[in-house]
């Protein structure tokens, strides 16, 4: 039965309050819900949150919202990790009711004396529920009470002394509540910053300190050693994650060759997501890439530099894996008694077996945890997960809730470029991040409207990667709009969302596909090592490694960059220029950041650009200074503005307000 004053369509809500609402320390989420009553007095609302350790913190009044009828919002900000939970409590406000009709019936000359009275006896109520040592507080009602009451000062004095802003704001902390209605609570569970943002960093272990002999041609792999040389470059290009695909011992039987073929000659490494062979599986190392010493001492240097090691979480096994002979249920028998391979049609997959988790669910449930916390215990703690949606949502939600309960500390990406429902399913039963469709999204209309979603509409369920690459996707944009293309794609991705990523190889510009149509690298990194000459193409100036290096120094100095719900679409007169905002904060003290993109990356373009002020905390006819991130120069800028945008120079504008006039 609906409350006395009653609170509806309460968000964010996850599955009926099953699940819980993505949140982050120190970031703000809205909740918004519909709050109405019969007749015409006056209502209010407010959200009460509840901490991990069982406090409630201060109530946040609720505001009118948006253009829905009854419809109101409030941004609460979790200031601790752990499960969390929110309420809405709304109540008959006679406080607002009465100062509603006497704004109309007093000067009309109706009812004054009533209606001072009336005044007085709410203010009394009020007074009555003001600590003693809030002295200021009780001047200022003991003050507005002798107001209501002196019939010998004018009346409009009387009632501007009932209405002043001191007055406000007393009754504002101070409010009288009748018919009280509470709605909730609803969980929501706050993940530690890295959760929402960071800048992560792809590669192979194996391609880095690679070796090609110069007269036979043939590749020594790299290691864990010669790979943790290379992050003294990563860290300095300032990013937070450094993502290794599998690591584990490559199948040997049905291995894939150069280009996914199948054909591979003796020295060929085949995919390191075939995962197991004689040397072992999951919880093994491949032996070219050194032992558990080894790796441990990678991920000690990675965290000395302030890298944090995310491990690739690849559930599917290769023909020759241990678990064919020790755990042969955990795989589909077909009817001619062999194994079934992984197949996406016509796409065939000879060298993986999927896992079949409806033969012995209770065993891979126990093996998979296992498989984790083996990781977890070498100081793993993200794991970017292969293909989740390929995998039952029970088990999912599981193996989350069984990790969260011990170390909530550890981050889950999901690689799942699938369907929205299943996208966001994936994020309601517990992964913290997830890649996107932005990959896809080069149109400027795609891009605003993508954006948007991500901000504003599913922001409770998934919390966006933009990944400007993978080694499975080199879109067509990367392979013929040059490098103007690389750096509109880097600077869109580590501006428009709080967590971006890179596979190395994109600082080189590498732009080749295998063929006409297709999204597959030339001499893919999937299938053999790739020896780079990064110290060559630094010296040659032939890298973008500047360009990242400034986007991650600008998303680290400005925390308007390192938050997801606060993003606002402004226009342009030209289709390929994109303009959006970011804020943090309030006041003079408020960091905030406009962007503006060139999406063309074979032409110069310019236009006006139109601001939506207010949304930047400004009033529509401020002026203001704004500082280019990128190049340093200085604009006055207004709410209509001219932009220039050369794509063979700079793309793009990553502007900060410094000053207003």
């Amino acid at each position: 039965m609906a409350g006395r004053i009653p609170v509806m369509d309460v968000m964010p809500v996850v599955d009926l309050g099953r699940q819980a609402a993505k949140a982050t320390v120190g970031e703000p989420f809205p909740v918004t819900a519909t709050v109405f009553r019969e007749g015409h007095d006056q209502l209010a609302a407010e959200v009460v949150l509840t901490g991990p350790d069982g406090t409630r913190r201060e109530p946040v009044r609720m505001a009118p919202y948006g253009e829905e009828p009854d419809r109101y919002r409030a941004w609460v900000t979790p200031d601790a990790p752990g499960p969390w939970t929110f309420e809405v409590h709304s109540w008959s406000d006679p406080v607002a009711t009465w100062d509603h009709d006497a704004g109309l019936k007093i000067p009309a000359g109706v009812d004054v004396d009533l209606m001072f009275l009336e005044g007085k006896l709410l203010l009394e109520r009020v007074k009555a529920t003001v600590p003693k040592k809030a002295k200021a507080q009780h001047q200022v009602l003991s003050a507005a009470i002798k107001a209501a009451t002196d019939g010998k000062r004018p009346v409009e004095a009387r009632l501007a002394q009932l209405q002043s802003d001191d007055l406000a704001a007393v009754l504002l902390a101070y409010p009288v509540r009748d018919f009280v209605t509470v709605e909730g609570p609803y969980p929501a569970y706050a993940d530690r910053t890295l959760a929402l943002s960071g800048s992560w960093y792809e590669f192979f272990p194996r391609s880095e300190g690679a070796t090609r002999d110069e007269v036979t041609g043939k590749v020594t792999s790299g290691s864990f050693r010669t790979a943790a040389l290379r992050l003294d470059a990563v860290a300095a290009m300032g990013f937070d994650v450094i993502y290794l695909p599998p690591v584990h011992p490559i199948g040997e039987v049905n291995r894939k060759g150069p280009n996914n073929t199948l054909t591979p000659g003796p020295d060929d490494p085949g995919s390191p997501w075939a995962i197991g062979s004689k040397d072992g599986g999951h919880d093994a190392l491949h032996p070219d890439l050194g032992t558990f010493d080894d790796f441990d001492a990678f991920v000690a240097r990675a965290n000395e530099l302030g890298l944090e090691v995310a491990l690739d979480l690849a559930l599917q096994a290769a023909p020759d894996h241990p678990w064919v002979t020790t755990h042969p249920q955990f795989f589909t028998t077909r009817a001619d008694g062999t194994i079934a391979y992984a197949e996406n049609p016509p796409k065939k997959y000879q060298d993986i077996y999927p896992i079949n988790f409806d033969n012995d669910p209770t065993g891979i449930c126990r093996e998979v945890l296992r498989i984790v916390r083996h990781w977890m215990s070498h100081g793993v703690r993200v794991f970017r997960v292969d293909n989740p949606h390929t995998k039952p949502l029970p088990f999912w939600e599981w193996l989350l809730k069984e990790v969260r309960r011990t170390d909530p500390d550890v981050i889950f990406l999901s690689e799942a470029f699938t369907r929205p429902a299943m996208m966001h399913a994936l994020g309601s039963v517990g992964f913290h991040q997830s890649y996107t469709y932005f990959t896809w999204r080069t149109a400027r209309w795609e891009i605003e409207a993508y954006l948007t979603e991500l901000a504003s509409e599913s922001d409770h369920l998934v919390r966006p990667n933009f990944f400007v690459n993978t080694p499975d996707i080199l879109h067509a944009s990367l392979q013929y709009g040059g490098p103007a293309a690389f750096k509109i794609r880097a600077a869109i991705a580590a501006t428009g969302s709080p967590s971006w990523g890179v596979y190395a190889g994109y600082e080189l510009y590498e732009h080749v596909a295998v063929k006409p149509g297709s999204e597959e690298y030339l001499d893919s990194e999937k299938y053999e090592i790739r020896v780079r000459d990064w110290d060559t193409a630094e010296a040659e100036g032939r890298t973008l490694t500047p360009y990242l290096t400034r986007l991650n120094e600008i998303r680290r100095a400005h925390p308007a960059l390192q938050l997801l719900r606060n993003l606002t679409i402004h226009s342009s007169d030209d289709e390929n220029i994109l303009v959006f905002s970011k804020v943090a904060g309030e006041g003079p003290g408020a960091d905030r950041v406009i962007v503006v993109v060139n999406l063309d990356p074979h032409a110069t373009r310019e236009t006006m650009i139109h601001l939506d002020l207010p949304s930047l905390g400004l009033d529509w006819h401020d002026g203001f200074t704004v500082h280019d991130e990128i190049t340093g120069e200085d604009w006055h800028w207004g709410q209509h503005n001219y932009v220039r945008l050369d794509p063979g120079h700079e793309p793009a504008h990553v502007l900060t307000i410094r000053s207003t006039e």
